[in-house]
């Protein structure tokens, strides 16, 4: 009989109960056999002066663009959209899995173990495969008719199939938003019967011009589908189109009743932070998401739009614009914010049965993060030192159904980074 790994350190946080001192876990065949004091389950492998937790869920990103921060910094959401469109048209699908790549890795690098990547060319798919991190990838779908799904989804599919094959990457569907899918295309989406992701209510510009056509994306309206005359969240209630297989990434400027309609359909929700903010989009009603009991989890976007896959500044923007909008609830605690990017995220993904927390049976999806040099050492809160001071460049390890996949001091980022040096090269035009 193979004996279990064990892991400790100065801390486990479970997140699903309260966490536990010198604590350990025992991982055995891919899952969580135990977790405990280290005095009852053995020492193992012991990280000092760190904390183990649950792999980060990283419920909504765009992997694909882990090399595009900057591009077009400060223009008008049209202008953005167009240089983005012209630049990856530069690209061959190889490159697109090299940046992807980069982004997997990216993300291990952060403690996160599992994505919903929402994939422009599926590229993301065989990415993730490449570095072992799991989730779901949403192929991105875009137009007025249902048979984009013949043209476009189901090639995508067909070229990813391999890395699908083995259970740990699970296949979805993006129509990509309101303004550039038609309700014929959502509908097709839904009759796919696969989980869904879309971006919804992100700026009140669009939801503008989604209502009435009308407002700073008046001028660009060639590149979009026809306005709905109500909002993105009204128009997909109204047409049947909301439902628990559904992930709508950003939410911010959903009024009351779009929260209760979200919250009615079951519709889970992508908090990106540092994404509305940089964008200037807003503040996301995540405490009246919460208490109308909607499945909030938390996602790193792209950085395309943010800097990084960092998982730790998006925790930490999380309890900042919690704070800065005067929330009263559980929302501004570290604790609560790094529930939302495990087990929340885990819930909102629909995979919270065997993921987001260190619970016996579940995946042994783990991170060890350590806070040696960090004002938050001797410990007081240790949910609050992981989210207020760790950072991707402490994780010492991130392993994913117990294969260590990510540690710090060997992981080969040379040619991951190279590769996607020349990619970017590529966007440049250079």
């Amino acid at each position: 009989m193979v004996s279990p790994m064990i892991l400790s350190a100065d801390w486990v946080l479970p997140v699903s109960g309260p966490p536990i001192p010198d604590g350990a876990v025992a991982i055995e065949e891919g899952r969580i056999a135990a977790v405990g004091p280290a005095s009852v389950l053995g020492e193992g492998r012991h990280f000092a002066d760190a904390a183990i937790v649950p792999g980060f869920v990283n419920a909504h990103s765009h992997l694909e663009y882990a090399v595009y921060a900057g591009f077009g910094d400060g223009l008008g959401f049209g202008d953005w959209i167009g240089l983005h469109v012209e630049r990856k048209g530069r690209l061959a699908f190889r490159d697109m899995e090299a940046i992807a790549r980069l982004g997997a890795a990216e993300c291990l690098r952060s403690g996160i173990t599992a994505v919903g990547d929402c994939s422009f060319s599926g590229a993301a798919a065989t990415a993730c495969a490449d570095v072992g991190l799991r989730g779901t990838i949403y192929l991105e779908v875009f137009g007025d008719s249902a048979d984009v799904i013949r043209m476009r989804f189901e090639p995508m599919h067909e070229r990813i199939a391999d890395a699908l094959s083995d259970g740990t990457l699970r296949l979805g569907i993006s129509p990509h938003a309101p303004y550039t899918c038609s309700l014929d295309l959502y509908r097709a989406c839904d009759e796919l019967d696969l989980p869904v992701a879309t971006h919804l209510a992100e700026s009140e510009a669009e939801n503008e011009f989604v209502r009435s056509g009308s407002g700073a994306w008046e001028a660009f309206a060639d590149m979009l589908v026809a306005p709905l005359g109500t909002t993105g969240i009204r128009a997909l209630a109204g047409a049947g189109l909301l439902g628990e297989r559904v992930l709508a990434a950003h939410c911010v400027q959903a009024d009351e009743e779009e929260i209760r309609l979200l919250a009615e359909h079951d519709v889970a929700v992508a908090h990106c932070p540092r994404s509305n903010a940089l964008l200037g989009c807003g503040i996301a009603p995540v405490s009246e998401l919460l208490s109308a009991g909607v499945r909030v989890g938390i996602g790193t976007d792209s950085p395309a739009s943010t800097p990084s896959f960092d998982m730790f500044e998006e925790m930490r923007m999380a309890v900042a614009l919690a704070r800065l909008a005067g929330s009263g609830s559980e929302v501004t605690s570290p604790a609560r914010v790094l529930e939302l990017a495990t087990l929340g995220s885990a819930a909102a993904l629909d995979l919270d049965d065997a993921l987001g927390s260190l619970d016996p049976g579940k995946e042994a999806d783990v991170a060890v993060v350590s806070l040696d040099g960090s004002p938050y050492l001797p410990w007081e809160d240790p949910a609050a030192a992981v989210v207020m001071g760790g950072s991707a460049s402490r994780v010492l390890l991130t392993a994913v159904g117990g294969e260590v996949r990510y540690e710090a001091d060997t992981f080969p980022w040379h040619e991951l980074q190279q590769k996607g040096i020349e990619a970017r090269a590529k966007l440049l035009g250079r």
